[in-house]
């Protein structure tokens, strides 16, 4: 059982009690004041007229059960109360007037006018109940007289200022109690309200688990893709153009199919590696600046088109992701220039910022138009200029690419600069 049940639980135990000593109260003080009026002789008090005393306490019981004990609806009604009380003064004071010993019925007065009247009225109802509580304090009416009555007034003012300020403390009390059963509904309120909060997220969480592992096939698929398209399509290109130099002249066919096996070979290394998820063979050996050095250096032996890589700023490791990115980015740049410009030169420049990294590479090609449309209706170049921008857009980076007809190509990938180790 949680803390909040036990603690509901103890405040209706508690009220239970309460409510049963409140209602059995009146009758048992009663009871008790009959019979030490029945004793009166026998402590040397005067009798007294049993006729009387049993038709005041039928009235009182009588009262009783029917504002007390059979409405218990009522007791919300403050007028209905307030007559009830007005009734019961009237009937305490014939009872003390009878017999000094009904003082201990005059209790009632106290629980009662806490009980059932409202605000200031309940110090009304205290003020009213002390000094017939006080008549029996000092022996009876017949002790009132024009040489003593101060005494029974001094009396009165005790039990009204006694009995007010635990009145006072009582209230208080009641209202931290009632603050305290307030709060604890709230909170099992604000409990109901989560736990169908959890359940609605439970829902939520299952639907995202399953949208998750869509966007991780979907991802993975492009992931495929673009490394599909960064080795073995440009490793097969690069094979075909060896090839085909070899055919058109045939004095250096051997150097041409010796370079043929050897991009096979290394495209074949980079297939299984993108099966696998593994880094690029490149990357594994060395970092990103004399990764790309290498693969510069290389393409321009292959393509036969100078190609230079300059590197700026502090040169540090990197987050795999990023120099992966990057390198891709330099490859599908480096293979667009051999496709397409017809260069002479090619500039690389790998530049280390404080919270950036940018590769930029730059050719006195032919040049195009970026926003002309393609054959598929993109304007957004083939699906390497694509793969470019996903690898960087991935990273919160971003790809600029620059270019004219006749005025070269300028392409300008930005990512963060995540430091090797971060961002597990």
């Amino acid at each position: 059982m949680s803390i909040e049940a036990e603690l509901r639980e103890e405040f209706d135990r508690w009220e239970r009690q309460e409510s049963a000593a409140v209602n059995a109260l009146p009758y048992i003080l009663l009871a008790v004041s009959i019979l030490f009026a029945l004793l009166q002789p026998i402590v040397g008090l005067p009798p007294v007229s049993y006729p009387v005393m049993f038709g005041l306490a039928a009235a009182v019981v009588l009262w009783l059960l029917w504002f007390h004990t059979l409405h218990p609806e009522w007791q919300k009604n403050s007028r209905l109360m307030g007559l009830y009380f007005a009734g019961w003064v009237a009937l305490a004071t014939g009872l003390v007037t009878l017999s000094p010993l009904f003082g201990f019925f005059t209790f009632v007065g106290y629980i009662h006018s806490f009980a059932y009247l409202k605000g200031r009225w309940r110090y009304v109802g205290v003020a009213t109940t002390a000094p017939i509580a006080a008549v029996s304090y000092i022996g009876g009416v017949q002790n009132i007289d024009a040489d003593s009555w101060w005494a029974w007034a001094g009396i009165s003012l005790i039990t009204m200022t006694l009995a007010g300020a635990f009145s006072f403390f009582g209230d208080m009390t009641d209202q931290r109690n009632r603050k305290q059963k307030e709060a604890l509904a709230e909170l099992h309120e604000a409990n109901v309200k989560l736990e169908a909060a959890l359940e609605e997220n439970a829902g939520l969480h299952a639907q995202l688990l399953v949208q998750a592992r869509e966007a991780g096939v979907q991802d993975e698929r492009q992931r495929m893709a673009r490394e599909i398209h960064d080795t073995l399509a440009q490793g097969l290109a690069g094979i075909l153009a060896q090839l085909q130099a070899a055919e058109q002249v045939p004095e250096q066919w051997r150097r041409h199919v010796t370079t043929a096996m050897n991009l096979a070979r290394e495209t074949l290394t980079e297939a299984r590696r993108t099966v696998h998820a593994v880094e690029p063979s490149v990357l594994a050996e060395s970092r990103l600046p004399d990764a790309l050095s290498d693969v510069t250096r290389r393409w321009a032996e292959v393509n036969d088109i100078d190609a230079v890589l300059t590197t700026t700023g502090d040169a540090r490791p990197m987050h795999t992701d990023v120099e992966v990115a990057l390198l891709r980015t330099a490859q599908e740049a480096l293979a667009n220039v051999a496709k397409h410009a017809k260069a002479s030169r090619v500039g690389l420049t790998l530049s280390y910022m404080e919270d950036l990294v940018t590769l930029d590479v730059r050719d006195d090609g032919v040049g195009f138009e970026p926003a002309a449309k393609r054959v598929n209706g993109s304007t957004s170049g083939g699906f390497g200029l694509a793969g470019m921008r996903q690898r960087v857009q991935r990273l919160a980076g971003r790809l600029e690419i620059e270019s004219e007809p006749g005025g070269g190509t300028a392409i300008s990938a930005s990512v963060p600069a995540i430091p090797a180790g971060g961002a597990e």
